[in-house]
Formats: C-alpha cells, structure tokens, sequence
C-alpha cells in the first residue's frame, strides 16, 4: 500500500471536511424526515469512491442506503460499517448558530445537528475507505457502510426490519461497528451490549367527583402511591452509581416519569391518571423479577391498575470481548497499537446495535471523540475538526485490521 504524500494528506483533509459540512447541511431532522437529499448526497459520494450503492426499502420514504467495497474474498463473513442519517429535533433559538449550517468557528469547532450523532461517523467511514482506496489498498472481506433511517425514534421502520429481509442476509454480515459517543478523557468508550428499553403506560383508575370532596381510592393518590416507590428506587440507583467509580450508567437501571396526563377541569377528580415511565435495564438485571417487582409496587399503589406496553424489548446477549471473538481480538490490537485506550461499557441508550446483536451478529458501539465534551441531542452540538480527521484515521487502521486480519 502506496503513503500519501503531505500534500495529497491535506487535499483529503480538506475534502473530508467538506463533506462533513454538507452532510451536516443536509436537515434530516425528525418529525417529519425527508430522506432524498441524503440518498442523493451518499450516490455522489460513492459515485466519487468508485464503488456501487444499492438503496433497499423496507418501509415506504424510509430509504436504506448501502454502499459496498467488494472484498478478494467475498464468501467471507463481511464487515457492516453502521450509521444513520436522522437527527434529533432542534431548538434553534438556543443555538448559537443556524443548527445546519455547519459553522466552524476560530477553534475548527464544526457546529450542527448530527455532528456528534452521528453524521460524523457516516463520513469518517467513508473518508477512511477513499484513502485506502487511493492508497492501493486491497480488503480480504466485503465492506459495507450502511446508512439507516429512523434510529432516533427507535429504529422501528429501519434495522429492526431490516435485519430479517433477505436483501439483510445476502449482505453476509460476520461483524458490525456502530456508533459510541464522546468522551472528555482520553480513553475511547467501546459499546459492547445496551440496556434494553422499556416503557410503561400506566393507568390509574379511580373515584372521580367534586374536587371539594375527600374521595376514597383517587386516581391521584394510586399515583402518588407508586411514584414514591418508583423515585425511592431511583435514589438508591443514583446512590449505586455514585458509589462505585467502576460503574457506568449502563451499569444500573434508570426509571423515569416522562409523562403524566389525565384531569378534565381544576375542580373535577378526575376518573382515570396516566403516568408513562421511561425503564432502561442492565444485562445483569433478570427482566422477569424486576418486571416482578413493578407489579408488586402497582398492587401496593392500589386496584385495578393496568399497564399498556408502549415498549418492552427483551434482553440481548452482549458481544463477546475476550479470546471467543476474533473480531474483536482485532480492535483491540488495532486501538493497542495506535497507543489509544478503550473503556469497555454497556451503552446506557439505544441503537441500532442491539438489533444487530439480536441476530447474532457481533457488533461494537464506537465514535473516536475522546477529549471531547458529549453534545448529542443538546443544544449547540459540535466537533472539532481535529477531532473529526484524527477519527478518519483511527477508522481507516480499523478497517484495514477488520477487513484484511481476521
């Protein structure tokens, strides 16, 4: 494989941010996501890289766009270079710049949504694969950057189906990376496994009346009831974590009121509340006895509760990192030898990893952002532009180890 001269190093450094910029341009901004403008930007990009994109769909205007390095050896098991192209809502008045308009300021901080979640990564992919390209490079495996759909709302319309088509199957799928998060440190979190995610609507049933009256069995109080059960777990929880530096948040289990809806007037008792509580639990937590365990608070709360399962996703096995996994194996010689350290942990959120892993398909959660503040979802998302091309390079050593070594 041919080094790059400093001057072609510059011209690539200069072009990958560029396309960084206008991917960030591009608002595909939930809750109404247009996905065209992306589609159209990812066929220019692998138009530029020589190498074929196939767009698959699944679900209706919800796209899934493949591009494909072929390998020398493509009965192999391949590698999925995962992202996807939707970003979270914007409060833009809260921005200190337009939130697509991929301001860089004196610093090279590169501000926008979906700088850190994940446009970044989706780019670093594919800047990492044109210098090797151009590099001479050869890859035993197949390699193929995916760009989903959907993943900020749960991924339902994107790998959560796509992962049980054929179209999915004939990609032949032997290992993923998907994304991680910030760091301020200089150690790299590497996801392997996630808490699964629950969400309960809960129905409080109860005497409705005169708000004058001091009614028995009130929907408010079965609220109250089981809500100071409910945060009295949270503080030990917050007590648990805080306790132990060993721990992550992807260590404990979170339970949070995100909503609470119900009442007709301010002087009626209303006949029914309704709580919506947010659960995301650890893989060393037994889904059935904690599942046990908030039944056993409702009955404490009061009659005829019920809960509606807005969410209930079963527990997925965590990827392997220890000898069993060659894959693995990789990485971390690969991280060893740039002199990067890792930070093994469960994701405390959701991605769309765990539907990778529910199908048995090895898979770790990694963005190379250490020494920088975590900004996804919050105002004023950013990343630096060394950070950015120092993250091109990590992956293009990755890549090559994960493609050509294994």
């Amino acid at each position: 494989m041919s080094p790059l001269t400093a001057e072609q190093a510059a011209t690539l450094d200069s072009l990958a941010v560029e396309n960084f910029r206008k991917y960030l341009q591009i608002p595909s901004v939930h809750p109404h996501v247009d996905y065209e403008p992306c589609v159209q930007f990812l066929r220019a990009q692998a138009k530029g890289l020589d190498l074929p994109l196939k767009v698959y769909t699944v679900v209706e205007g919800k796209p899934i766009v493949v591009i494909t390095w072929s390998g020398s050896e493509p009965a192999l098991p391949s590698i999925l270079l995962n992202s996807h192209m939707d970003v979270v809502p914007v409060f833009a008045d809260k921005w200190a710049h337009p939130p697509f308009s991929a301001h860089t300021d004196a610093q090279g901080n590169i501000y926008a949504r979906g700088a850190q979640d994940m446009k970044c990564v989706g780019i670093q992919y594919l800047e990492a694969i044109r210098r090797m390209r151009l590099a001479g490079a050869m890859v035993r495996r197949t390699v193929h950057v995916a760009f989903m759909p959907d993943e900020e709302i749960g991924g339902v319309d994107g790998m959560r189906q796509f992962v049980h088509t054929e179209d999915f199957k004939g990609l032949n799928v032997g290992f993923a990376l998907d994304e991680g998060m910030a760091s301020p440190d200089d150690a790299f979190p590497v996801f392997y496994g996630e808490r699964n995610i629950w969400h309960l609507v809960i129905h409080f049933p109860g005497t409705p009346g005169h708000g004058s009256l001091l009614l028995k069995d009130t929907a408010g109080e079965k609220v109250a009831l089981f809500l100071n059960t409910l945060f009295e777990f949270r503080r030990s929880q917050v007590l648990k974590l805080a306790g132990d530096p060993t721990l992550t948040l992807g260590d404990v289990t979170t339970v949070n009121l995100t909503q609470l809806k119900g009442g007709v007037q301010s002087n009626v008792v209303p006949p029914e509340l309704v709580a919506t509580v947010d659960c995301r639990l650890p893989v060393t937590v037994d889904d059935a006895a904690f599942e046990a365990q908030v039944k056993k608070w409702l009955q404490e709360a009061g009659s005829d509760i019920w809960v509606e399962w807005e969410q209930k996703e079963p527990q997925v096995t965590p990827t392997k990192l220890d000898a069993s996994n060659p894959y693995w194996l990789a990485f971390k010689r690969t991280m060893d030898e740039l002199g990067l350290g890792l930070r093994p942990q469960v994701c405390p959120g959701g991605t769309d990893a765990r539907f990778l892993r529910a199908t048995g398909v090895p898979a770790l959660g990694f963005s190379p952002m250490a020494g920088t503040e975590m900004g996804l979802h919050r105002d004023n998302e950013h990343l630096n532009r060394t950070v950015f091309l120092r993250g091109v390079e990590i992956y293009r050593a990755l890549i090559r180890s994960l493609a050509e070594g294994v």
